[in-house]
Formats: structure tokens, C-alpha cells, sequence
């Protein structure tokens, strides 16, 4: 018995051995794939002039969708900004999406609203509109505002998608910041596609806490204050500039953030636009669109800006980012459970065979696996089994390789966009490389339980996500 226990005890330990082992490597092959492709991207647009895209009558024309729920603090500001942007061939459309305060009312008196009988497709069905609104303002002419009945963001991102009238919506958070060329750069793909038809296209997201805003632009980057959103600087630069960038050179990627993407409206519409019935709205919408081009064997490709497009506030406190990273695991459950038939299937080539067994083994089984570990390795430690000088060096391999991969994404980023200046930032940043694994991991996979739970138990929607503001000069 002895002796089958200890051969137990010993499998154990190589199986985390060697899970650990394969999540590394994968992780360097990602890495690896990405900071090459980085250098390509660079190299082709070093000398791109943005100014010929701005005046050129090829622009692809876009429709910006902008969804809002009691946004009335800040709607009026955040819509001058999507106005402003640096770009001629685009229309906004903010979706207010029943809110409870006065963001019509702010809307209507701001920028010189009547009710207008645009026509518009319901090619997707959604929940009622009160109203179609456009300005009496000339310099407004670009703006249309949608009065709706309460049905959620994916709802009324498919309002955007029925009213627009562009080829390409481009679908955003209205609290989000946009850098000045952002659109410019995000239209790009979509003009330089020539065999393959590019569906969509996102760009990097960067983490905005501390950071100072001035009339809806980004005027001064900083490192935020508090740890956990500076520990999600660390994480938003190895998701983006060390996993997406990878996926994209592999044409294997299966997400473009909610908070800034744009896609091919003509696809959108065909798969039946953004699923309401999920939260990960923005994963799901990506994997139909690839499935549907797979399944009637049409060239396509989804493209990746790796310039940092868009900057977003992170929850700065436990609770609200428990309620965020929840959401997401909820949201990756039901995009792999929606779409499970591609899992190892042939059919799908890479994206069956690699990108949706990638995230099923390492998003949403990781921390499951992780906390089955845990519980295993406590109960052979109260049994006095546990081989301590084995398990204590597996943990400080582990957590020296998690600090390395953030120092790897920290000397990325100073290499490519440098957009932290100060010596003071970085050192900031380190420290909370030393941090994260000991602080903020152990969160997140706290989150992700949460969010397995929640999926078990139907929780639905979002849940608040209440935010701090952004700092202002």
C-alpha cells in the first residue's frame, strides 16, 4: 500500500511538473512568435503616412458604435472625442441603451438633436427603439443617437450594426480613450486586404488608471498608483504585445476586444450579429464569424494592430474586478460550449486544432487544474507525504519564470512603443512583477472559480462595474 502511494504521490508531482512545462513553453513559442512579428510590423509601417490615408478617397468608410447606460457624467465629453477623431469617412452612432439617468437628455440639449426618420435595416432582431436622433447642427452631422429599450451591450451594439450605414462598424466602449489615429491605423488592414477578406480587426488595449485625460485625450501616460491595476499593466502587455500579436502571425486568434474592434458589417450581419445571451459577447461574436467563413470555405483572415489604440480603466479593488474576471470566465465557457463542435476538428484547420484547444487547456481548465492541485498538495501535506524540497523547487521554477515573462513584456514594450518615459515607471512596474505571482494570481484564479460558480448556478448579465473616473489635467 505504501509502495502504491508513493508511486501515486510521485505521478502527481510529475503531472503539475509537467503541465507547468507545457504551459511555459507555450507561453515562449507565443512569446517568441510575437516579438518577431512585432519587428515585421514595425519595419513595414516605419515609414507609412497616415496623412494619404486621411485624404484618400479609398478610405474605408466606418460606423463607430458607441453603447451607453447611465453615462451621463461623462457622455457629452466622450462623444466629442469619437467626433473629433482624425479621420474623414465615418459616422458615430451612440446606442443609449434605456439608461435610468439623463444621458438622452444631455445628448439631445448638447448636441442639437431631432427626432430623424433615417431608414434602417432590422436585419438582426433587438429590442424596440424609441427614437432615431440627428442634429440640427451641421457640425454635428456625423453623429446619429439611438433611444432604446434596456437590453444590454450586445443588444445594443446590434441596434449600431442594423443603423449603420458603412461597410465596417467599429465597435467601442464609450468610456474608453482613443488615441487621435486610432481609426486610421484600424481601417489599414482593411485596405491593404487583396486575397483574403479581412472580417475584423483590433488594436491593443492599455491600461488607463493614473494616467492624465485632457478633453478626451491622452495627454501623459503613468504608472497607476495602486497595485492591482499596476500588476494589470503587466498583464494587459503580455496578453497583447506577447500572445495576441502570435495568434494573429498563426492566424489563429479568437478575440478582439469589446472595448475597441471593428468588423466586416456584410459577416456580422450573416452570423446573426452579437449573441445577447452571453457575456463574452466580443470572443463569441469573432469565433461565429471564423466558423461561419470556415464552414462555406470562403478566404478570409482577422488582423491585429499591435499600436495602442485604445486606453481603458481597470477595476482598482477586489470586488470589481471579481465581478470583471468572472464574466470573462462565464463569457469563455459559453463561447467554447457554444462552438465545442470545433474543438480538435480538422475541418477548422488550425483554429480547431490549435486556438480552441489552446484556450480550452489553458484559459478555462488553468485554474481549475490549479486549484485541484492545491487542494491535493494541502491534503498530502496534513498527511506528512509530500516531498517538500520537490515541491518548493517546482514553485520557485514557476514563480521566477512568471517574473522573467513580465520583465520580457516590459523590455517589449520599452522597444517598440516606449510609452512609459520615466526610469521611475519601470521601476514600479518590476515591483510589481515580484508581486503579482504572490498577490495578484492567487485573484484571479479566485475570479475564475467565481465565474465557474456563477455559470453553474445561471447567473446572468454583468453585474455593476463602478468606476473611479479618470484623472484630468
Amino acid at each position: 500500500m505504501s509502495s502504491i502511494l508513493s508511486t501515486f504521490i510521485d505521478l502527481y508531482l510529475s503531472l503539475i511538473l509537467i503541465y507547468a512545462v507545457f504551459v511555459m513553453v507555450s507561453y515562449l513559442i507565443l512569446a517568441y512568435l510575437s516579438i518577431r512579428e512585432l519587428k515585421d510590423y514595425l519595419k513595414r509601417n516605419s515609414f507609412v503616412n497616415y496623412e494619404v490615408l486621411l485624404s484618400s478617397e479609398y478610405s474605408p468608410c466606418l460606423s463607430l458604435i458607441a453603447p451607453a447606460y447611465n453615462e451621463g457624467l461623462t457622455i457629452e465629453e466622450n462623444v466629442k472625442c469619437l467626433l473629433s477623431l482624425n479621420y474623414n469617412n465615418y459616422e458615430v452612432i451612440v446606442v443609449n441603451d434605456g439608461s435610468k439617468d439623463n444621458s438622452i437628455e444631455i445628448l439631445i440639449n448638447t448636441y442639437d438633436l431631432e427626432i430623424s426618420d433615417i431608414n434602417y435595416s432590422d436585419s438582426i432582431p433587438t429590442k424596440a427603439i424609441r427614437a432615431i436622433y440627428q442634429s440640427r447642427n451641421a457640425a454635428y452631422k456625423k453623429l446619429i443617437v439611438v433611444d432604446k429599450e434596456n437590453g444590454g451591450k450586445a443588444d445594443a451594439l446590434n441596434v449600431g450594426i442594423n443603423i449603420a450605414q458603412n461597410p465596417y462598424v467599429v465597435c467601442i466602449d464609450v468610456d474608453c480613450v482613443l488615441d487621435k489615429d486610432s481609426l486610421l491605423k484600424l481601417a489599414k488592414p482593411f485596405l491593404e486586404a487583396d486575397n483574403k477578406r479581412v472580417i475584423a480587426t483590433g488594436g491593443v488595449i492599455r491600461i488607463a488608471n493614473q494616467c492624465i485625460i485632457e478633453d478626451g485625450r491622452l495627454v501623459e501616460v503613468k504608472v497607476p498608483k495602486k497595485i492591482l491595476p499596476r500588476i494589470q499593466v503587466l498583464e494587459y502587455l503580455r496578453a497583447f504585445l506577447l500572445g495576441r500579436m502570435a495568434w494573429e502571425s498563426l492566424d489563429g486568434l479568437l478575440i478582439i476586444s469589446g472595448a475597441f474592434g471593428a468588423f466586416d458589417k456584410e459577416i456580422a450581419i450573416k452570423v446573426g450579429g452579437y449573441n445577447t445571451k452571453t457575456v463574452g459577447e466580443d470572443m463569441e461574436l469573432i469565433v461565429r464569424m471564423r466558423r461561419y467563413m470556415h464552414e462555406q470555405d470562403l478566404p478570409y483572415t482577422v488582423s491585429y494592430i499591435p499600436d495602442p489604440l485604445c486606453w481603458t480603466e481597470a477595476p482598482e479593488n477586489f470586488t470589481i474586478f471579481k465581478k470583471q474576471r468572472s464574466r470573462w470566465m462565464r463569457g469563455t465557457i459559453e463561447t467554447l460550449w457554444l462552438h465545442r463542435k470545433m474543438f480538435f476538428n480538422p475541418k477548422y484547420k488550425l483554429l480547431g486544432l490549435l486556438s480552441v484547444p489552446y484556450w480550452t487547456f489553458f484559459e478555462f481548465l488553468a485554474p481549475f487544474i490549479e486549484t485541484v492541485g492545491l487542494i491535493v498538495t494541502a491534503i498530502f501535506t496534513l498527511l506528512g507525504l509530500l516531498n517538500w524540497q520537490y515541491f518548493i523547487l517546482l514553485l520557485l521554477f514557476t514563480y521566477f519564470f512568471a517574473v522573467m515573462f513580465s520583465i520580457l513584456a516590459l523590455l517589449s514594450e520599452e522597444k517598440t512603443f516606449h510609452k512609459y518615459p520615466d526610469i521611475q515607471d519601470y521601476i514600479q512596474l518590476l515591483v510589481g512583477a515580484l508581486v503579482e505571482p504572490i498577490y495578484f494570481h492567487p485573484l484571479a484564479v479566485i475570479s475564475a472559480l467565481k465565474g465557474y460558480c456563477d455559470k453553474i448556478v445561471g447567473t446572468k448579465g454583468w453585474g455593476e462595474m463602478t468606476r473611479t473616473g479618470f484623472q484630468k489635467k
